[in-house]
């Protein structure tokens, strides 16, 4: 069975002097980042790897989950930054097949077009939101349109 854990990156300012792939977390991004991976720790299971998008807000975001979780840094794949639901894709049937359990930190509007490809579940995918999808296959390459179950979704504050 392999799990995958969508983290959309948490709140990022929009400050017109930051290009937009160097945008840092706000203050309120962090403490986000840090109440979501106390509430994932506290309810889930915790990933065995992280993999993000190398966009700062991604980034950072990974590493407050990383650091919470007890987990190494994330790997980063530049195919996260700017993807749709077919990069996703991509990025996910690359997945090591050695992990059973993987958390992917990215960005809007792909995170709520993967959860629905999978799982056929619409949701409201905002900052620093969580979706955990679980899928009865032994192989990450397999994964595809409506293979996954959505087994838990939370999201940190209502916007």
């Amino acid at each position: 069975m392999k799990k995958l854990l969508l983290i959309r990156h948490a709140k990022a300012v929009h400050d017109l002097n930051y290009d937009d792939f160097e945008r840092p977390l706000k203050l309120s991004g962090i403490k986000d980042a840090e109440l979501m991976a106390l509430r994932l720790k506290a309810n889930q299971p915790i990933p065995q790897q992280l993999v993000a998008s190398p966009a700062l807000r991604t980034r950072s975001t990974a590493d407050i989950f990383a650091a919470f979780l007890s987990l190494p840094g994330p790997l980063l794949d530049t195919r996260i930054y700017e993807a749709g639901q077919i990069t996703l894709m991509d990025v996910i049937n690359d997945f090591d097949n050695e992990k059973d359990f993987i958390a992917l930190v990215g960005h809007n509007p792909a995170m709520e077009q993967i959860v629905n490809y999978l799982s056929g579940e619409r949701v409201d995918f905002p900052t620093c939101a969580i979706a955990l999808l679980e899928f009865e296959l032994d192989e990450w390459a397999g994964i595809s349109s409506m293979t996954g179950k959505l087994s838990w979704f939370s999201i940190a504050r209502e916007d």
